[in-house]
């Protein structure tokens, strides 16, 4: 931070690798070095998982979206402290007390009201059933495809519910995508927001995996809807579509470097 920094933003948890960001503390540090530096969260992925209570995040604002509640697309929350100087973007109208001009959608507005009180009525028993597969993948999947490895926090406590984020050696992530897609699986390589990216994630290079190792990436992420059967089914696609993919590829899947071995035996 310098003296003249407006704005500081740091997502609770990270939609790729899981890990949560202790926001309240960086609010407090932020805030002491200057108190008219405003802190945003981005808490679209905690919202539903975690619950957010801006107050004691100790936020200026946060932002949240509907269909990450499994509520409609097209709606948003902005959460902005009173006296929080933020300048409109979209002129022309006073709507939403001159914070963005348009006619909003009220149907999807109703639905993310609807969608954000399902999620806290039924917090708990989403969270232990998320968790309890979480952990089954977790555990599993590095028994079952030789030289996978797990990125992001290994505590269950510091990270998303319901992500589990691996890299598999010696594969590219998206002819696994592909290999899954085929079985009936859903999964993503790397962010989602960058879906089409060649690039290897930018999450993971910046984490210190070597390039070559995080085009890998793999990404699954567990929800309301899935089940044991779900997770049986992938432990057992999964490992042949490895196999298969590591027999055609032209680098042969040996000895991984050095430099991969702590990301893949969970050292790193």
């Amino acid at each position: 931070m310098r003296d003249d920094t407006a704005l500081v933003s740091v997502m609770h948890a990270n939609n790729e690798v899981g890990a949560i960001n202790d926001i309240t503390e960086i609010s407090r540090r932020v805030h002491a070095r200057n108190p008219r530096t405003l802190v945003h969260t981005d808490a679209v992925q905690s919202a539903a998982h975690l619950g957010v209570h801006a107050g004691r995040l100790g936020v200026d604002l946060l932002t949240a979206t509907a269909h990450k509640l499994y509520g409609p697309r097209g709606a948003g929350v902005l959460y902005q402290r009173a006296g929080s100087p933020v300048t409109p973007q979209i002129l022309g109208g006073g709507q939403e007390e001159g914070r963005r001009a348009g006619t909003e959608n009220t149907p999807a507005v109703v639905g993310l009201a609807r969608a954000a009180a399902i999620a806290q009525a039924r917090r708990e028993d989403d969270l232990a059933h998320e968790r309890a597969l979480q952990q089954r993948l977790i555990e599993e999947l590095p028994r079952r495809v030789p030289m996978l490895g797990v990125t992001g926090p290994h505590d269950l406590d510091e990270r998303l519910p319901g992500n589990v984020s691996v890299v598999v050696a010696f594969v590219e992530g998206e002819s696994i995508l592909l290999a899954l897609d085929l079985a009936g699986i859903a999964a993503s390589s790397g962010s989602a927001c960058t879906t089409g990216s060649v690039e290897p994630s930018h999450v993971l290079v910046a984490m210190g995996l070597p390039p070559e190792l995080a085009r890998g990436s793999l990404r699954f992420t567990i929800g309301r809807g899935n089940t044991d059967e779900d997770v049986d089914r992938l432990l057992e696609v999964l490992p042949g579509a490895v196999e298969r993919l590591r027999a055609l590829s032209p680098v042969p899947a040996t000895e991984p470097p050095p430099d991969w071995r702590p990301w893949l035996d969970g050292s790193a």
